[in-house]
Parts: C-alpha cells; sequence; structure tokens
C-alpha cells in the first residue's frame, strides 16, 4: 500500500481550480433552452400529460356514467320493493278482513244455533 501523499497548498489550491473548470465546462456543455433537443423533449413531455389529462377525464367521465347507472338501478329496486311491500299490505289486509268476515258468519251461526235451541 501507498502511503499518504501530503498534497501541498499550491497543488490543492490547482485541483480545486481545476474541479471548478470542470464544472463550468460541465455546465456549459448542457444544451440552452431554446436548443431544438429541448424543445423537442418539452413538446413530448406536453403531449404525455395531455394524454394523461385526456385518459383521467375519460376515466371520470366514466365513473360518473356508473355511478348514475347505480344510482338509477338503486332507485328501480327501491320501487320495486316499496310497490311489492304495498301489494303485501294489501292482500294482508283482504286477507284479515276475510277471517274477519268468516269468523262473524261463524258467531252469528253459533248465535242462531243457541237462539234456535232456546225455543
Amino acid at each position: 500500500m501507498s502511503g499518504y501523499k501530503d498534497l501541498g497548498f499550491n497543488e490543492r489550491l490547482s485541483s480545486a481550480a481545476s474541479a471548478k473548470r470542470a464544472l463550468l465546462e460541465k455546465h456549459k456543455a448542457q444544451p440552452r433552452p431554446d436548443d431544438p433537443s429541448v424543445v423537442e423533449q418539452r413538446a413530448a413531455r406536453q403531449a404525455l400529460v395531455a394524454a394523461r389529462e385526456a385518459r383521467n377525464a375519460e376515466r371520470k367521465a366514466a365513473k360518473e356514467i356508473e355511478a348514475k347507472r347505480l344510482a338509477e338501478e338503486k332507485a328501480l329496486r327501491e320501487a320495486t320493493e316499496k310497490k311489492e311491500q304495498a301489494e303485501r299490505a294489501i292482500a294482508e289486509e283482504a286477507a284479515r278482513v276475510e277471517l274477519l268476515a268468516q269468523q262473524k258468519i261463524a258467531r252469528d251461526a253459533r248465535y242462531a244455533a243457541r237462539k234456535a235451541r232456546q225455543r
């Protein structure tokens, strides 16, 4: 293994300056905002954003349509259930009235029979 190499002040100063120059060159090598490749990349990104927004809007519209369809189905189901419940209530009431009528006829017949036996 090589030992620690003690650099002098001038060597450290020159290496720092060369590092700064390298960073500056790297920065200068980057394309300008008006460069055709940068403009093309920006346009591609904007097209992707527009496509994503269109897909999101389409998904949202589909969800709204589905929610509306489900709400209509629920309202129809509730209306059908209410109608069936009302029909059941009417049938039960009719059966109750019929039972009461039959009970009254049977009671009247018993009363008439009792009166006939007493005479």
